[in-house]
């Protein structure tokens, strides 16, 4: 070849597609084609195909492994002077490798695709068996299943059929594969075959009549004894035996390579139950102990093989139970959860790649499709598909989903399931990831026809199908229920009111009759704010439906919505930034707390965006920013009771922030996930909540002083945190618990001192429980000398005084926990040096001390459980609760902290932590104590959050106790999985407490 015939050449195969010209070039040049090579006839319908590299390499290879010369000229001709053999020859060679390479073992099978009989167009479950009824072995059935399969592909790949007729083709397929691998198991075992009546049901995507090229076949059996006789249990096993001869057929390995594998999974009790059972025991087991996603299966059950008699009973008696299953308690939940189990199950470094089973995959489309068959196919036949898109036609046609969303999701569909096809037909193996070579990826995307960049078009078609579904998957399900209330367009199908009461059961509302009335209000008219609140509610009502309590968290969007609808900002927040959303409807749902501070004050929504407002966003403050806006307020207030309630204004806005952070984190949402630290999430919410509670005091102190003194107090004056308080640990049912400390200033005397001092503490406690819209805030000093019978302010030398003389052990462990938190420094400082000495004692408690903290510590236990507790569930007093972690943590440190630095904090965890790092306890008794610490404490900030007051055991009613379980981390359902989780925590707790505590 000259130089300019070679450049020539070149040029043109690029032009045709060909990324490696020069191996082109010399597969032209081989003697099979070299008589064709400058035929533009070839290189044109090369250059068509989705690899015109791979096509010419196979075609090679078909042409040298023609048995003679004569047959290469006739396949040769054939190819050139016959065009629909050259576009369905071609295009499967350079679309599957695998097809390639079983044309080369069986030169002969390509004259399969020289003409097509006009049944040959769309072939169904007859034609398949007259094209395998040659087959007479496991290797001879897998040759005729390819043969048959490569007229599947040529019509695929040249647009004679489309998605769903190739689907349709490739089940019809499997369906006589099954009946001719049946076919040979019941002739290798006659007696067998006599002995029972065996049907095989086809499931999943078989069963739907929308297979893919590779995939798993998945198959129920049922059997009978034959006619006349009663030897079930003999029938059973001749049955076993068949099935399972079956199975071996398709799935087994030969020098063919297999089929696909048989998958009898699906059957009750899955592999743990027996493969083959009777009509009736599938009846009894369906009724009795089938879960909600083995009738979601069955939606797809259609008889393929053996005993069509037995197989239609079957569909027959199972098919009124698949109907009635969206009754089922926790129906949707379960699907739900389902799903939600099969993404967090998909490998972090596949889920980007995963086509089936990732967010916006073809799965999301499924079972979207298949819950709302199950709910409205009660009572509407028209939706008894078991096809997908079939049945997403008929929902658009019965008016259960937008035509127009319909279409969508139709078109994304139908995009994936083909770029499934194209990626399995290469190699027929059975995958669901989008590869990741350049090479792949190209010939993906010219296979789905995009010839001009191929790889970056196929990617933005991908990320935008997929978008799509993720967006439709959740507006499928909730869409259409706005539709029923909302004015729309004349001639607009739309959800009747009875359907739309059925999927508001369906999801978990309590009251769809009030639901429905919150809807219209919310999404009726023609106002801007009906239509931006029509375009939100569909997923709002999804977040709702993911809470204990979803009639709530609609009423209360209601509330916020009428008390702000009409300000700008607000639907803008809830509509242009993400989380705010999410975030507010995590917040409504989640129990009585914050809807109740955001009720109050409905524009402390803002908190729940990004923050770029100026809002701070869920971030919580710090201490000195809130003291800081704190005073402001105070100093702009006109008297002591302005000035608090500026400051209990403020606390609210910042106790609704934490407990919506605490919420969000302890939820998850779509772009926050759930907080896996659930220590360190219980730290923040103490560590704010002290803050905010300090800040407060702080505040309240200013303001009285200011009121009755000016500028200057006649006495220093100290506010002491004690308990949970000073431990930084506070909760939201938590009182503040206080010591106050006070100094005559230099020619007070000690009566007017005294009487300030005391003033200043009567009307802090008096202005921070005045009643108002803001939540009280209770000052509780029983810890001070003497408790209650005790002053409840004393000077320094008094405390020093008492400390020196009658001091009892109970006050030197409850001075562990003693923190200043407010008033003078100085004085503060002074105060923990004066009481350092009694709770860090030097060369640790005596014998006798230790001794009568157990005794306390016995008696606590036996009097101070309220009567009809259920001790294992009390998390303040019970066995492994809060006071036994605590005692024995606190019994360290007043035993070693003169030793070790590390235990002299008021923190209980920072002590557990030290104690654990000097070998005091163990990592594992360290561990098992902090574990049961922070349930016992995320428990009760849960029943408040919940209940809207404070509780230390878990609430009866069975929604607030969902609600708690789904802040800790549960599901629907899952409230004994809960409750038995808190005991088995609580006893290893306990048990680490008798051993540490009572017994070292």
């Amino acid at each position: 070849m000259t130089p300019g015939r070679r450049s020539s050449t070149f040029t043109r195969l690029l032009r045709h597609g060909f990324t490696d010209p020069s191996a082109a070039e010399r597969s032209l040049d081989t003697p099979e084609l070299s008589a064709v090579r400058d035929d533009p006839v070839l290189l044109e319908a090369l250059g068509g195909t989705a690899d015109p590299d791979l096509a010419l390499h196979g075609l090679v290879r078909l042409l040298e492994s023609q048995p003679a010369p004569t047959d290469r000229r006739e396949l040769l001709d054939t190819l050139i002077a016959a065009k629909p053999l050259r576009d369905r020859l071609l295009g499967i060679l350079g679309a599957s490798e695998a097809l390639a390479d079983h044309l080369a073992r069986h030169p002969h099978d390509w004259q399969t695709l020289v003409t097509y009989e006009p049944g040959d167009l769309h072939p169904g479950v007859a034609e398949f068996e007259r094209g395998l009824a040659e087959a007479t072995d496991p290797v001879t059935l897998r040759v005729a299943y390819r043969r048959c399969l490569l007229s599947i592909a040529a019509r695929d790949v040249c647009g004679t059929t489309d998605l769903a007729q190739t689907a349709a083709e490739l089940a019809d397929l499997a369906t006589a594969t099954l009946r001719a691998a049946l076919a040979m198991a019941r002739a290798a075992a006659p007696e067998d075959a006599a002995a029972c009546r065996l049907a095989v049901i086809a499931m999943g995507k078989c069963g739907g009549h929308e297979l893919n090229y590779v995939s798993d076949v998945d198959v129920i059996f049922v059997a009978e004894a034959t006619e006349g006789s009663t030897d079930e249990a003999k029938a059973l096993r001749s049955a076993t035996r068949l099935a399972s001869h079956m199975m071996r057929i398709c799935s087994e390995t030969t020098i063919e390579g297999s089929i696909w594998p048989v998958d009898a999974n699906l059957r009750p009790e899955g592999r743990n139950g027996p493969l083959v059972r009777t009509l009736s025991s599938h009846i009894a087991y369906y009724q009795r102990w089938a879960k909600t996603w083995e009738f979601q299966a069955l939606l797809k059950a259609r008889p393929v093989a053996g005993d069509a008699e037995l197989g239609e009973a079957y569909i027959e008696a199972l098919a009124p139970m698949v109907w009635q299953a969206a009754e089922r308690e926790n129906f949707v939940a379960d699907v739900q959860k389902m799903r939600r189990r099969v993404v967090e199950n998909i490998p972090a470094s596949e889920i980007d790649r995963e086509l089936k089973l990732g967010p916006g995959g073809l799965r999301d489309v499924e079972f979207a499709v298949q819950l709302l068959q199950l709910v409205h196919g009660r009572t509407d036949p028209t939706l008894r598909s078991r096809t997908t898109l079939d049945a997403l036609q008929a929902l658009a046609a019965g008016g259960y989903v937008g035509r127009e969303d319909a279409a969508r999701l139709d078109e994304a569909y139908r995009f994936l399931r083909a770029m499934e096809h194209r990626i399995q037909l290469y190699r027929l193996r059975r995958t669901h990831l989008v590869p990741e070579a350049e090479e792949d990826l190209r010939r993906l995307g010219r296979s789905l026809g995009l010839r001009t960049d191929p790889v970056t078009r196929l990617g933005r078609e991908w990320k935008r199908h997929t978008g799509v579904v993720r967006r439709l998957h959740e507006k499928l399900f909730y869409r259409p229920l706005l539709d029923a209330v909302a004015q729309l367009a004349p001639g607009e199908a739309r959800l009747s009111p009875e359907a739309a009461r059925e999927r508001l059961v369906a999801l978990g509302y309590a009251d769809p009759a009030a639901a429905l009335r919150h809807l219209e209000a919310l999404a009726s008219g023609v106002t801007r704010k009906a239509a931006i609140q029509r375009t939100l509610l569909p997923v709002l009502l999804g977040w709702f439906a993911d809470s204990a309590d979803p009639d709530a968290g609609l009423l209360n969007f209601r509330k916020v919505s009428d008390a702000l609808g009409k300000t700008p900002w607000y639907l803008r927040l809830l509509r242009d930034e993400g989380a705010a959303a999410e975030n507010l409807a995590r917040v409504l749902s989640a129990g009585r707390l914050a809807p109740d501070l955001l009720m109050r004050a409905p524009e402390a929504v803002a908190l729940l965006g990004d923050g770029d407002g100026g809002s701070g966003g869920l971030e919580p403050r710090g201490r000195a920013q809130l003291e800081q806006e704190i005073l402001a307020a105070v100093g702009r207030a006109e008297n002591a009771e302005q000035a608090v309630t500026a400051a209990r204004g403020v606390r609210r806005r910042e106790l609704f922030r934490t407990a919506a952070t605490d919420i969000v984190g302890s939820y998850g949402t779509e772009t926050t996930p759930a907080e896996a630290d659930e220590g360190a999430l219980l730290d923040r919410t103490g560590a704010a909540i002290s803050d905010l509670t300090a800040a407060t005091l702080a505040g309240t102190l200013r303001a009285v002083v200011r009121e009755h003194w000016g500028d200057t107090l006649p006495v220093r004056f100290a506010v002491i945190g004690m308990g949970r308080f000073g431990g930084h640990e506070l909760g939201y049912g938590s009182d503040a618990d206080v010591l106050f400390v006070y100094e005559p200033r230099e020619g007070v005397d000690d009566q007017e001192a005294a009487r300030a001092a005391n003033k200043v503490v009567a009307e802090m406690r008096r202005l921070l429980q005045i009643p108002s819209a803001d939540p009280p805030l209770l000052i509780d000093a029983d810890l001070r000398p003497e408790g209650k019978s005790g002053p409840l302010v004393r000077t320094l030398k008094s405390y020093e005084a008492y400390y020196r003389r009658w001091s009892l052990v109970w006050e030197s462990q409850a001075l562990l926990r003693a923190e200043p938190v407010a008033g003078d420094e100085d004085l503060g400082r002074r105060f923990i040096e004066l009481v350092d000495p009694l709770r860090y004692p030097r060369n640790g408690l005596e014998d006798e001390a230790v001794r009568e903290i157990r005794r306390l510590k016995a008696r606590m236990e036996s009097e101070r459980l309220p009567r009809g507790a259920d001790p294992k569930l009390h998390t303040k007093l019970g066995p492994g609760g809060l006071s036994d972690v605590e005692w024995t943590v606190q019994l360290l440190q007043l035993r070693h902290a003169w030793e070790v630095p590390g235990l002299r904090t008021t923190r209980t965890r920072e002590a557990l932590a030290a104690a654990r790092e000097a070998g005091l306890l163990s990592e594992e008794d360290a561990a098992v104590l902090d574990e049961a610490w922070v349930l016992a404490s995320r428990v009760r900030n849960a029943v408040m959050l919940v209940r809207g007051r404070a509780g230390d055991t878990f609430p009866t009613e069975p929604r607030e106790l969902a609600a708690v379980g789904r802040y800790l981390g549960y599901g629907a359902g899952q409230a004994g999985t809960m409750l038995d989780a808190y005991r088995r925590t609580a006893r290893r707790a306990r048990a680490v407490v008798d051993e540490r505590f009572y017994a070292g």
